[in-house]
Parts: structure tokens; C-alpha cells; sequence
């Protein structure tokens, strides 16, 4: 049933194979809609929470090219940038592209 609904939808979760990591603040609404993108795909993604943790962001912002702000997304380890550009990727069509590509040992 759900792989009917997941056609009738337009979702291949089954076409997910890179690894995706998102940088988030719990009430972020950014971070909130990117992960609802990712949801709505069907991506497993690690979530790495960084409420409140100056430590943690400076991790974040060394991974995301001096980048501070929430939520930051990588994709088989390659910055993407926030949920602005995760979403202009995916009206260009090439977010689904990024996360067919299976993640590179």
C-alpha cells in the first residue's frame, strides 16, 4: 500500500542512497521545513541538534564554509547550504539528482 501511495505521490524513497546530515535549532522554522522536505522524499537523514551549543556551531560552521546559520545540509558530505538552497536545488531538479548518488568510501 504505501509503495502505491509513494507512486501516486511522485516519491522513490527507494532511489535514496546518499548520506545526508542537517544541522538544526529545535524551533528553527527553517529547519523545521527542510526536514519536512526530507521527510516528504523519504530521506533517513542524521540530524545533528545544535541548540544553545556555541561549541557545536563553530563544528557546524568549520563543515559549512564559515556559515553560522541554521539549518546547514550536507549531502554525501557536501555542503549544500540552508534550507533556502536545498529547496532551489529541488525546483531546479537537481536534488533528487544529489540524493540518488550513493556516498563515496
Amino acid at each position: 500500500m504505501q509503495n502505491l501511495i509513494n507512486s501516486l505521490l511522485g516519491r522513490h524513497p527507494e532511489k535514496i542512497k546518499a548520506n545526508v546530515e542537517i544541522y538544526t535549532w529545535q524551533t528553527c522554522p527553517y529547519c523545521i521545513r527542510a526536514k519536512m522536505l526530507l521527510w516528504w522524499k523519504g530521506v533517513e537523514f542524521t540530524e545533528y541538534k545544535i541548540d544553545g551549543s556555541e561549541e557545536k556551531r563553530a563544528l557546524m560552521a568549520e563543515r559549512a564554509n564559515g556559515r553560522r546559520s541554521v539549518p546547514q545540509i550536507f549531502v554525501n558530505n557536501q555542503h549544500i547550504g540552508g534550507c533556502d538552497d536545498m529547496y532551489q536545488l529541488d525546483t531546479q531538479g537537481q536534488l533528487d539528482q544529489l540524493l540518488s548518488q550513493e556516498t563515496i568510501a
